[in-house]
């Protein structure tokens, strides 16, 4: 047996920390963490750490005792500003194995931890993303880290031939995105164009999606045009669930999605930060640029994302159809539920016109708070996307920022909050797109009169169309999914 488990760790690196904190410019990579001194065989128990996959980030692992290890996150690359983000494995463990990990070096001090947020896990056998329990989550200052914020979660492992992944949010890779592209692509849908529009800096696709009838069709029509973006930093990966849920309405065959690409044109990019996002940082790009910082003389070589997208909108707000939206879809680490940041103007018509969306997104959207709204001029936002364009479109565009918690939102007449899945974001993507139609219905641009949609279809009615993915539409919940999901419930188990 000890034979066995000595060639199965041959390609672990083994000791008992991965360097200084100053030495944090690479993931650990297959670190098996031992007692400090240990020289024997490997065992079953000795945990091995892993971070170096796509969107990974842990930086070094600290032996406390064998019950508790110092977790550091990497920061991002070339900025060491930025620690936030977190996605590594665990495996080697002993079943029944109890531990505490403490993230010990978060950038901010803020978080939503101390509302009762919590990380993220699954495992091998159980591959659905689940939160774990929040009482098993601890956020405070911690005199043994300089006073340092720190988020420690207790764990206990179940079966041992399981590797775990623990993460801060639900990750949303790149891979995920272009297999997800690809399949779009492959469906030949006439009314969804697919194009490279540039290259990251490690060359990577930058991707732009157009969806609208073709224009043969309805050649008569005035079209209105909304460009969407989303992921300029990399860590806020609800804004990717967000992003494919409007992606999926606006392909869909429901009949206000139908209507909306006979009349609007969208522009989507679902990932501007394709370099950033494969690298697990939470902020920036390769180069360690805040993307969102620098859309007023982005640069070709060091934002070539951001100034491919730059130019395709300024090339837009000059065509003849006219860029009526800008949305930038985030996700924000200290607030609940869904909301959005807009720009402030000196004329009253202009602001109430502005406020316009979000309340009719408010109706939609149980998880959207039009009170979270604000809209400022600050001048740390000045290089924001929705910032330089509120200054460079007319005065008949709208930009948003479209923020989403990390963690929850508060339903209705609820006193506690209701955690997001991959499932909700996805939801809120749809109810965003839906209200599209609510929007331009309430400009008479689109007339109820000729509206080919069923009456019993209220425009104010949020989307259910089941879950997202399980492919049956009816809304319900397969034999085999409530197997899986009972078979899931026992990976966060009492500690």
């Amino acid at each position: 047996m000890e034979r066995k488990m000595e060639e199965n760790m041959r390609d672990v690196d083994v000791g008992s920390e991965a360097g200084g904190e100053d030495a944090l410019v690479g993931n650990v990579n297959k670190l098996m963490v031992t007692p400090p001194g240990y020289t024997g065989v490997p065992r079953k128990g000795h945990l091995v750490f892993d971070a170096c996959f796509e969107s990974g980030n842990l930086g070094r692992v600290d032996y406390i005792s064998e019950f508790e290890f110092d977790l550091f996150i990497r920061p991002d690359t070339c900025n060491p500003r930025f620690r936030v983000w977190f996605n590594f494995t665990v495996e080697n463990v002993r079943e029944t194995q109890r531990v505490i990990f403490n993230i010990v070096n978060f950038s901010k001090t803020k978080s939503l931890y101390r509302d009762g947020m919590s990380p993220v896990v699954k495992s091998t056998s159980r591959p659905k993303w689940q939160r774990l329990p929040t009482k098993n989550v601890y956020y405070y200052r911690c005199p043994d880290h300089r006073r340092n914020y720190v988020m420690s979660f207790a764990f206990c492992f179940d079966r041992e031939d399981d590797v775990y992944q623990f993460a801060y949010c639900y990750p949303y890779t790149y891979t995920r995105l272009q297999h997800y592209l690809d399949s779009l692509e492959r469906r030949n849908l006439d009314y969804l164009q697919r194009e490279q529009l540039g290259l990251s800096v490690q060359q990577r696709r930058l991707d732009l999606l157009t969806i609208t009838s073709p224009a043969q069709q309805n050649p008569e029509k005035v079209k209105k045009l909304v460009v969407l973006t989303a992921r300029v930093h990399p860590g806020e990966s609800p804004a990717s669930f967000i992003c494919q849920g409007v992606i999926d309405f606006l392909v869909s065959q429901h009949p206000v999605a139908q209507t909306l690409r006979d009349h609007v044109i969208f522009k989507i990019v679902p990932m501007l930060n394709p370099d950033g996002v494969y690298l697990g940082n939470y902020r920036c790009s390769l180069m360690g640029f805040d993307l969102n910082r620098h859309w007023q003389e982005p640069s070709p070589w060091a934002h070539p994302t951001l100034h491919a997208v730059k130019q395709l909108i300024v090339q837009l707000s000059q065509d003849p159809v006219g860029l009526e939206f800008y949305i930038d879809v985030h996700a924000h680490s200290t607030m609940m539920n869904g909301f959005m940041y807009g720009n402030v103007f000196e004329e009253e018509e202009r602001v109430q016109r502005q406020a316009v969306f979000p309340r009719l997104l408010c109706q939609n959207a149980p998880d959207f708070s039009f009170s979270n709204t604000s809209f400022n001029r600050d001048v740390v936002k000045a290089g924001t996307g929705r910032r330089f364009l509120g200054g460079l479109l007319d005065d008949t565009s709208y930009c948003y920022t479209l923020e989403v918690s990390f963690y929850s939102y508060m339903a209705a007449g609820s006193t506690s909050p209701v955690p997001y899945t991959e499932d909700t974001y996805m939801k809120l993507g749809r109810n965003v797109a839906r209200t599209f139609l609510d929007y331009y219905r309430h400009n008479n641009f689109i007339d109820d009169n000729k509206l080919q949609i069923p009456n019993h279809i209220n425009s104010m009615e949020v989307l259910s169309q089941g879950r997202q993915g399980n492919g049956n539409g009816n809304g319900r919940t397969s034999g085999s999914e409530r197997g899986a999901e009972r078979k899931n419930q026992s990976i966060t188990g009492e500690y």
